[in-house]
Parts: C-alpha cells; structure tokens; sequence
C-alpha cells in the first residue's frame, strides 16, 4: 500500500513541476528585449526572416549574417490556435531588417530552444 501512495505523491509532483515549467516558458509580455542568436542549420527555422527574393525586390541586401547578435523588443503577442506563442519584433535601434522589413515574426517557445532567440 505504501508503494502506491509513494508513487501517487511522485506523479503528483512530475506533472506540478511539468506545468510551472511551461508557465515560465510562455511568460512573454510586450516590451521584452531578446537577442538574435546564430541558427543550428544553414537558415533560421524558428523566426520567420523573409525569403531572399522578395528582400532583393524591395531593394534590400539579403545577408542572413546581419542579423546575428541583433537586439529586438517583442511588439505583439499571439496565441496560435495549437497553442504556440507567436510573437512579431522590431529593432531596438530604429533599422529595418535588411533594410526592408520593420518586424519579423516567431514562434517564442521553439526559437527559444533552439537558441535563434537569445534572453537578454
């Protein structure tokens, strides 16, 4: 009997520090200042930069590289409808990315992980 009461209380606790965990992961606000990380692969999966033709067709120079190490404040924040954060941010220097496009979005708790986005 000892065993299942033993267990019970061990269940109890994985699944309460499971549930402050994301609590914690998903605590974006407005007004929060990240870092642009470097990407794992050869291009960012979780932040959602432009695709080259369409920054060259605005009159812009698509360099990835640029971005790197880039500080940005989180502008608004979504919920998707699969429980995702989507969050959209801007320079804190005033600058466009890639001298184009003012906000780019994300998905927070993924380019988070992964480390594209950096808590400063």
């Amino acid at each position: 009997m000892i065993k299942y009461v033993i267990t019970a209380l061990f269940s109890a606790s994985m699944l309460t520090a499971q549930t402050n965990n994301d609590n914690v992961q998903n605590s974006v606000k407005v007004g929060d200042v990240y870092e642009i990380g470097t990407p794992k692969v050869h291009k960012y999966q979780h932040i959602d930069f432009p695709r080259a033709n369409f920054i060259i067709k605005k009159g812009g120079i698509a360099n990835y590289k640029t971005v790197e190490g880039n500080t940005v404040v989180v502008t608004e924040v979504k919920e998707t409808k699969d429980g995702n954060t989507q969050i959209k941010m801007k320079r804190t220097d005033g600058t466009r990315f890639f001298r184009t496009h003012p906000t780019v979005t994300a998905n927070y708790s993924e380019a988070l992980a992964s480390g594209e986005l950096v808590s400063k």
